[in-house]
């Protein structure tokens, strides 16, 4: 069996969780706020169980094909995917929490099941602060972006 690591990352929205499911459920536009991915596809739109996405990770010709089959869907609340890629397999999913004053917690979890053993934990241990660091900023565009949206001015980057 492979060994199983775990990183959940939340950001706070000013907008309500409505919003902020729209957001991050238009694939095709994740691109604008999650570093180093292109959408390439999806199957179904994406959308419920059993809706396939094929996102791009990495810089120019260097990543990998990132291929996903959502496995809950709870709009504007719960989703849940399984990466059925060859690099990355195992579970993502975020969740979108209302909070008073018309606001919202996203929290963005993966657990993923690193390839190779012991160099795959100790590649994985150097890697994951650049990794939550990488998702932080992420998620910290994405909350500028729908806060933007909803109250009808342009995305700062």
């Amino acid at each position: 069996m492979a060994d199983r690591v775990r990183l959940a990352v939340d950001v706070l929205v000013d907008a309500p969780p409505e919003a902020v499911w729209a957001a991050v459920t238009d694939w095709e536009r994740q691109s604008e706020w999650m570093l180093g991915t292109t959408v390439r596809g999806t199957a179904g739109g994406g959308v419920g169980v059993g809706g396939g996405i094929e996102a791009f990770t990495g810089v120019g010709r260097l990543g990998f094909l990132d291929t996903m089959v959502v496995t809950e869907w709870d709009p504007p609340r719960l989703c849940t995917v399984r990466h059925t890629g060859r690099v990355v397999r195992g579970d993502g999913w975020f969740e979108v929490f209302a909070l008073p004053g018309g606001r919202s917690r996203f929290v963005w979890a993966e657990e993923l099941d690193l390839p190779l053993g012991a160099l795959g934990r100790v590649g994985w241990t150097l890697v994951r602060p650049a990794f939550a660091a990488g998702v932080r900023l992420s998620l910290q565009r994405l909350a500028r972006a729908v806060e933007a949206e909803t109250a009808g001015r342009p995305p700062q980057r």
